[in-house]
């Protein structure tokens, strides 16, 4: 079953669209506004998320900006009133894969949202891998590619880049890095964790000097953003 995320603030809307996706066999989870509903899209395996432009605490077009700076690859079909062509063109320049004009036919949403899923890439499962970016890393098979081709990372480099996957989102601290990643509780020094850090950072980052995966967090460690 297909799990969708609908963001939208018109409570009759949501209710109708809600019902009739659930018919139509998909798993629908619903957010009432922008903050909550990136946080979510963000958070949780989703494969399409339906945005509405015009949402209180943050807009559309600033949560499909947000979605893609962090990496979040998910199909977006965005809902919208608008009907200017500026407004969609903005959309789909921000990373959104369609566009649906508001009022809408639900055959319609229906098969945009069917040809959406068919050409969304193939996602894994959190036990079995993640995606960010252009980077797919495969667990089990203990591969990792970049748009496709393949990485080279050292055993340390994988194993402490997937530890910083299973905790996305968690500060941790270089002890903890240490003690679970390398398997002791203590070195002379943490600097290990920071030239590995490095290391990671060059491989996986566009830009190295300005990371937006593996973030410091001062005076305590490293959080995992991707």
């Amino acid at each position: 079953m297909k799990r969708l995320l609908l963001v939208e603030d018109e409570s009759g809307l949501v209710m109708t669209l809600t019902d009739r996706l659930r018919r139509e066999g998909y798993d629908v989870e619903a957010s009432a506004d922008g903050e909550s509903g990136l946080e979510r899209a963000a958070a949780e395996p989703f494969d399409l998320v339906l945005l509405d432009v015009m949402l209180p605490r943050l807009n559309g077009f600033d949560v499909m900006r947000e979605l893609r700076r962090r990496g979040i690859e998910t199909p977006v079909i965005m809902l919208t009133a608008r009907g200017q062509v500026v407004d969609k063109v903005v959309g789909l320049k921000l990373g959104a894969d369609d566009y649906v004009t508001k009022p809408f036919e639900m055959v319609e949403l229906l098969a945009r949202i069917e040809a959406k899923l068919r050409r969304a890439p193939v996602t894994l499962h959190p036990a079995e891998g993640h995606q960010f970016g252009d980077i797919r890393m495969d667990f089990r098979k203990a591969e990792i590619t970049r748009a496709g081709e393949p990485l080279d990372l050292s055993a340390r480099e994988f194993q402490l880049l997937k530890y910083f996957i299973e905790h996305r989102g968690a500060t941790l601290s270089r002890e903890e890095l240490l003690n679970e990643v390398w398997g002791y509780n203590s070195m002379p020094s943490t600097r290990t964790v920071d030239v590995h850090v490095a290391w990671l950072r060059q491989k996986i980052e566009p830009n190295s000097r300005h990371p937006q995966y593996i973030l410091t967090v001062h005076g305590m460690g490293y959080k995992f953003a991707g």
